[in-house]
């Protein structure tokens, strides 16, 4: 007999009937707060960016089988969502330090796994900068916060979801023809390594191995990867992680694998 947890219920409630996670990120802060400043020339307040996370949620979580959004201004959205539609909460401050080497990981201070879940997650994400070639002292650091985040997860029985940005410091333009050289070896070796059950993640929300605007066929310019180089790297993408994964696409649904 198999035993059903919590873990397991919330990850198909976050699915459609199809194993798909078809779900809607509307999780931005930062970079929200740039654009919406942009366009009305002066900076939100706090009740414009929760009213149009809520206006995007009534209108679009009918289309979707979960939603992911911040806990700082997107629980109005939450429960303006559809029936239907269940819920991510981000566990991370948006961005970074600049002025610090590594990009290291914070979480938010006002909010715990057992916070978020209060507020009806049926999920905690994190979002981890990770270069698996960068200094071991920052990346035990990074493995580290992960295990502690994994364990709260484990302690709340409620599903961890670890989405991972690669870079390179050396390499500054992520969309450069530099980083799409070494792109595939960082995005499935960190894949691999946190499928490592000691961090106790559920599902991983990775990129695609490749940059498809150097891939022949796919590219304007230069070209990187043939067709026949590129093929292998989703091959090794799989076989690195018995973990369900999802891939970052924006407006795009993404299977579960």
């Amino acid at each position: 007999m198999v035993k059903t947890t919590q873990k397991t219920t919330s990850i198909e409630q976050l699915s459609n009937n199809k194993g798909i996670i078809s779900a809607l990120a509307f999780d931005q802060r930062g970079a929200l707060k740039r654009m919406m400043a942009k366009h009305q020339s002066e900076d939100p307040t706090v009740e414009q960016i929760e009213r149009l996370k809520v206006l995007v949620s009534e209108e679009l979580t009918q289309y979707a089988s979960s939603i992911l959004l911040d806990p700082e201004y997107g629980l109005p959205a939450s429960e303006a969502s559809n029936n239907d539609c269940d819920l991510l909460l981000v566990y991370e401050k948006t961005g970074y330090d600049v002025n610090a080497k590594g990009r290291l990981p914070d979480c938010l201070v006002d909010w715990s796994a057992k916070r978020l879940k209060e507020q009806g997650a049926n999920a905690v994400k994190f979002l981890l900068y990770y270069d698996v070639d960068d200094a071991e002292e920052i990346n035990i650091q990074k493995k580290a916060y992960i295990e502690r985040i994994g364990s709260e997860c484990v302690a709340e029985d409620i599903p961890f979801f670890l989405e991972v940005l690669t870079y390179d410091d050396n390499i500054p333009d992520n969309s450069s023809v530099e980083f799409a050289k070494v792109k595939p070896r960082k995005v499935n070796e960190a894949m691999k390594l946190f499928s490592e059950e000691r961090f106790n993640v559920d599902v991983l929300k990775v990129e695609v191995p490749v940059n498809m605007k150097y891939v022949e066929g796919f590219a304007k310019g230069k070209v990187v990867y043939s067709k026949e180089a590129a093929a292998p790297y989703f091959k090794y993408q799989d076989a690195s992680t018995h973990l369900s994964y999802i891939y970052l696409s924006a407006g795009v649904s993404a299977e579960l694998f």
